[in-house]
């Protein structure tokens, strides 16, 4: 290439200028096209977000209007209320009995789906039908199947000399009796997950492992285990949330009883807001579930991702 100074041509002064308007002229381009969904952000995520942490400072009508500027009144009367406290008790009790369960069975069921097996596909629609089915039918459903008098639950438990139990009334099993129905809503997802990663392991690993004697049970610990640990993450971290932020079976099941043993945050944000009209409170308590929510997802990125095998 020549150089300008030995042919005697001058270097364009406008050259930088003309690159800045270029670099600019696409920056506003691109601003354009991501004009759209920033709108919609704006709209329906971060004004609510930034409306609902102006709120949790203030005492409010029923029409949700801030009236007085009451600090952080809100948090501390929380902090202090036996019904709160309880919610979050029940919140936490309620993830330690669905999240793990969910997973593990998901995980069993999408092993014997990646099975060859005669007739499987037929195993694999019947193990992903629950993604198809509403929470308010499934809800439903499941208040049938608990039914003390004529449930299907009490009837197989009686077989075995049990006693019949009055699943959704009963506080001791109200709890568990909806953490079942949220299990088995979350399998279709969860297992359509874990089998598309199932599907995605190279076999040729396996057939390695084999010609060296492994047996079945050391290629899942060593194999299949580590190489599925990104999905499953996945499905912990996305399951975490998603029972964090349960709602439509308590409303339809339990009603948040009995005695506020299956009253979980986000049942009683909405009882706080749209029953009591206290938004003040209700807010002050979507931004302590916000701020849990935020706080355990950076401690599974913190500590379990380190376990995490990506290829």
């Amino acid at each position: 290439m020549e150089n300008p100074t030995t042919t005697g041509q001058v270097p364009s002064l406008n050259m930088p200028y003309r690159t800045f308007w270029e670099k600019t002229r696409r920056f506003q381009v691109a601003l354009l096209f991501l004009l759209p969904s920033l709108i919609l952000f704006s709209v329906f995520v971060f004004y609510p977000l930034f409306r609902t942490i102006y709120l949790s400072f203030f005492l409010t009508n029923q029409k949700g209007l801030p009236t007085v500027f009451v600090g952080f009144d809100n948090f501390i009367q929380l902090f202090q209320s036996a019904d709160f406290l309880q919610s979050v008790k029940a919140t936490f009790l309620f993830i330690l009995y669905t999240v793990p369960a969910s997973v593990v069975i998901s995980l069993f069921l999408a092993l014997l789906a990646n099975e060859k097996l005669k007739g499987i596909h037929f195993f694999r629609t019947i193990f992903a039908s629950s993604l198809g089915v509403s929470v308010a039918a499934a809800s439903v459903t499941w208040l049938f199947i608990f039914n003390p008098t004529m449930g299907v639950l009490n009837r197989i438990i009686s077989l075995f000399g049990i006693q019949e139990i009055n699943w959704l009334a009963d506080p001791h099993w109200a709890l568990l009796a909806v953490s079942m129905t949220t299990i088995w809503l979350n399998l279709g997802f969860s297992f359509l997950i874990i089998f598309g990663g199932l599907q995605n392991i190279d076999q040729s690993l396996y057939e390695s492992s084999s010609i060296d004697g492994a047996g079945y049970f050391y290629q899942l610990r060593r194999i299949t285990i580590p190489m599925l640990s990104p999905t499953l993450f996945f499905i912990m971290t996305v399951s975490l949330i998603n029972a964090f932020q349960t709602f439509g079976q308590i409303d339809l099941l339990t009603g948040g009883g009995p005695g506020q043993t299956t009253n979980l945050m986000v049942y009683a944000i909405y009882k706080d807001a749209f029953v009591n009209f206290n938004f003040g409170k209700a807010s002050a308590e979507v931004v302590i579930l916000f701020l849990l929510i935020l706080i355990v997802t950076l401690l599974q990125f913190k500590f379990v991702e380190k376990k995490v095998h990506y290829q």
